[in-house]
């Protein structure tokens, strides 16, 4: 496996609470994204399923904000997702339009940064990609960081859910 932009191997500290949560299913953000995707002939389900801060978190959430902290993040949001067969999210560069209105980042976006916690060991079928390094065989903690603009994909063709966690800050 080709190691992407900035790696952290977790020592897992988690239980499967993550599996459990109110996970809800939202339209991609992006409307010219999902446009294109279609046009190009996608019709899977984008995004997966999320959990975000706006509902209750797992009681170990605030361990993940407490260690971004401590890298120097400021201002961390947590997101779980669960994708399941099928869904696919085609390569795109997030807009943190949220998140930049929230914390008043208009013009400061590249010092926003995003991480991908792997909560579980990699199963077949699925796939992240970053800046076109695939990336598969995780181990449960695996960790992906990337600077706010940098081209990434993910999608699950597997026979189980893929779950992560998105982690969003900035430095």
């Amino acid at each position: 496996m080709a190691i992407p932009d900035y790696v952290i191997n977790l020592d897992p500290w988690w239980d499967d609470e993550y599996i459990h949560l109110d996970y809800r299913q939202e339209a991609f953000n992006n409307t010219l994204d999902s446009e294109r995707w279609v046009s190009m002939g996608y019709t899977f389900n984008f995004t997966g399923d999320m959990c975000d801060m706006r509902s209750p978190q797992p009681s170990w959430n605030h361990k993940f904000i407490n260690y971004f902290a401590g890298l120097g993040w400021r201002d961390i949001g947590t997101s779980y997702y669960r994708m399941d067969t099928g869904t696919i999210l085609p390569v795109h560069q997030d807009t943190y339009k949220r998140y930049v209105e929230l914390f008043s980042l208009q013009g400061q976006e590249h010092a926003i940064r995003r991480a991908i916690v792997f909560l579980e060991d990699w199963a077949s079928g699925h796939y992240f990609e970053l800046k076109g390094i695939p990336v598969v065989g995780w181990k449960q903690g695996f960790t992906v960081i990337w600077a706010y603009d940098a081209p990434h994909m993910a999608a699950n063709i597997g026979l189980t859910p893929r779950y992560t966690l998105q982690i969003t800050g900035h430095i």
